[in-house]
């Protein structure tokens, strides 16, 4: 529990960073001042402060505008971070260094920036992964020439009430062996079941470091559409990469995914206008937390392809024109550029206000039905 819990909040920690770190990046290109750079969320804790060539200490209280060079602080809450960028509103026009007076494409950039990196950040995970091997499908064959090592018969999918259901087995699993037969292919595993019906099995399963023992019963029906004892197999093996294709590999999978979550949550708003019961699973922080426990027990390699995939969904969400994320904030500066003006500042600053509290209340709906499902 406290192995998952710290590492769902350094991956946390990670993602919201280097977020933070592509808007302060633009910024400072830009030349428009960052006031202060937080590790965590306040209330802080104690900052520095470069102040004629030498470094200041700052106390809790003191404010960041105050001084011309960036603030580093450290904070309490230890939720990843925030930037905070000088004029955000129209009123900082004419300020030197505010963001408001700095024409609309550099502003883009600046809001977009933070989006951007969480691309980057997956497709550098990504690409380490690969180099460092990656869990990957093989056929029951493989390729001689393909670098792979650890082939193992792994459970994609199991199908409720079925035999594998009821022995408590779960998707990620090995299949060691059968009846101490060991078992290196799929087609392996279907013949001895297909053979097997009603007759009582001996699996060895492997779930993370720990092997698992259970007596399972294949069903002499059909009813099961994943085979006699309902389950769905695939032959992984872990595959190492050179460096060159691991980089084209990162990129390529940083693509794939990133349109495969666009469809989700396309299906997710299609079925929302529908009227239609929504079919994805959407998961909030205390989901996220228990499949971070899940992903730990397969291995580290898993764990980065994991956190690589909630950095792409950290950047498509802040993507979405919601009010109070970046996208919120993209739309207005799209709004300004067709109209050739700014819209008000008192009707964005109340569409964010009210966005931020719809928002905090679908999250909180979110948090209440995954404690629900994962706690009781």
């Amino acid at each position: 529990m406290l192995t998952t819990a710290i590492t769902f909040f350094i991956i946390l920690a990670v993602l919201i960073l280097v977020h933070e770190l592509g808007h302060f990046t633009a910024a400072r290109i830009f030349k428009v001042r960052a006031e202060e750079f937080g590790f965590g969320l306040p209330p802080r804790i104690f900052g520095f402060v470069k102040v004629n060539g030498k470094w200041k200490y700052l106390g809790r209280k003191e404010d960041s505008e105050n001084y011309d060079n960036t603030v580093w602080s450290i904070n309490w809450l230890p939720l990843g971070g925030f930037v905070k960028i000088k004029g955000e509103d129209e009123n900082a026009l004419n300020e030197e260094g505010s963001l408001a007076s700095r024409p609309p494409w550099q502003r883009f950039i600046i809001m977009f920036a933070g989006v951007f990196m969480n691309f980057i950040l997956s497709f550098v995970i990504l690409s380490i992964a690969f180099m460092a091997g990656i869990p990957s499908l093989v056929d029951d064959d493989p390729d001689p020439d393909l670098n792979a090592k650890n082939e193992q018969i792994q459970i994609m999918s199991i199908s409720p009430d079925s035999p594998i259901d009821k022995a408590e087995i779960k998707v990620g699993d090995v299949i060691l062996s059968i009846n101490n037969e060991k078992i290196g292919s799929v087609s392996q595993v279907q013949d001895i079941t297909s053979v097997s019906k009603d007759i009582p099995l001996e699996f060895v399963f492997r779930r993370g470091s720990e092997e698992i023992a259970k007596t399972i019963t294949p069903l002499s029906g059909s009813e099961l559409q994943k085979g006699e004892i309902g389950v769905g197999l695939v032959k992984t093996a872990t595959v190492k990469y050179p460096w060159y294709e691991a980089i084209y590999k990162g990129a390529e999978t940083t693509v794939s995914l990133t349109f495969e979550i666009l469809k989700a949550f396309g299906k997710i708003i299609g079925d929302l206008f529908t009227g239609q019961k929504v079919g994805v699973e959407v998961a909030g922080p205390v989901g996220i937390a228990v499949l971070t426990g899940q992903v730990i027990t397969l291995g580290f390699i898993y764990v980065l392809q994991f956190a690589a995939l909630l950095s792409i969904n950290l950047a498509i969400i802040n993507l979405l024109p919601i009010p109070a994320l970046d996208g919120g904030r993209l739309l207005f500066i799209i709004i300004e550029k067709i109209k050739g003006s700014p819209v008000k500042q008192a009707t964005e600053a109340r569409f964010h206000q009210v966005g931020f509290i719809l928002l905090m209340i679908l999250m909180a709906l979110i948090v209440f039905r995954d404690i629900k499902i994962h706690l009781f």
